[in-house]
């Protein structure tokens, strides 16, 4: 069966489309088989980014790996939710299936949720942020309890566990990280470690914040076609070797850190 992974964040801006995409296309790089889904057709920021890196393919006569991506419209709490069940056995085959979630609850969300390998949740490094997974004291700055999202996924592994015996593996990506507000990260990075033990998920590094993701979205490009990208930069680089940690970091099945990212180029 694929492996799933599902980026979710019920709050937007955290830069979760983005890390899809960059995730999927490394995969794909990485000479996996790769299916995406799209759950969010109001904004359809995933789907709209490989339409671009199509249309970039296509005028310039050049082969771009990209995964095959499809919308699935989750507009209402009737939604049927195994509708997704069944998109998702159509891409049984394939060695990884990745969904990008919609910036908000939804019926499809949910059940995208119970059916994660690994679940990816991007957060910007700030307590605004860190809200959605859990309360803080607001003079010692220690969690207090967890917030909605948290018991969310509670609940999505409980029914993973429940219908398969499965586990799910969730990652707590930090993007944005400031390099200025060294105090706020030190407390945020405090406060996600003391809820990682009270419910279990990891913390790893993600993409800072670099004008390079939004220019490179017209295009749809990412960092693993630095060919492409005119004036690349040591920035450039920089970010790629983020997205390098990154996908290392995510421990996912058959991914050989070295080999892998060798053939993403």
């Amino acid at each position: 069966m694929a492996h799933v992974i599902v980026l979710g964040n019920e709050k937007g801006g955290s830069g979760k489309s983005t890390t899809a995409v960059h995730i999927a296309v490394a995969l794909v790089h990485g000479g996996f088989s790769v299916a995406a889904l799209d759950l969010d057709s109001r904004q359809r920021t995933f789907a709209r980014y490989i339409e671009n890196r199509t249309a970039f393919a296509t005028r310039n006569r050049t082969d771009m790996p990209s995964p095959e991506t499809q919308v699935l419209a989750d507009d209402t709490d009737a939604t049927d939710p195994d509708r997704l069940r069944r998109v998702m056995a159509r891409y049984a085959d394939r060695d990884f299936i990745v969904i990008d979630t919609p910036g908000r609850d939804s019926a499809l969300a949910r059940t995208a949720l119970s059916m994660a390998d690994t679940l990816v949740t991007p957060m910007n490094d700030s307590f605004v942020d860190f809200d959605l997974i859990g309360q803080v004291d607001p003079d010692t700055y220690r969690v207090t309890r967890p917030s909605f999202y948290s018991e969310l996924v509670w609940e999505s592994r409980k029914a993973r566990n429940k219908a398969d015996g499965g586990s799910v593996d969730w990652v707590i990506l930090r993007n944005r990280l400031s390099m200025l507000e060294a105090r706020n990260r030190k407390r945020v990075g405090g406060a996600l470690e003391e809820l990682a033990k009270r419910i279990g998920f990891r913390v790893i590094p993600g993409l800072s914040e670099r004008v390079i993701y939004r220019e490179l979205f017209p295009k749809g490009l990412t960092l693993l076609d630095l060919a492409m990208i005119e004036d690349a930069s040591v920035s450039h680089i920089g970010a790629r070797g983020e997205l390098r940690e990154l996908i290392n970091n995510l421990n996912l099945p058959g991914w050989n850190s070295a080999n892998e990212m060798a053939r993403a180029g």
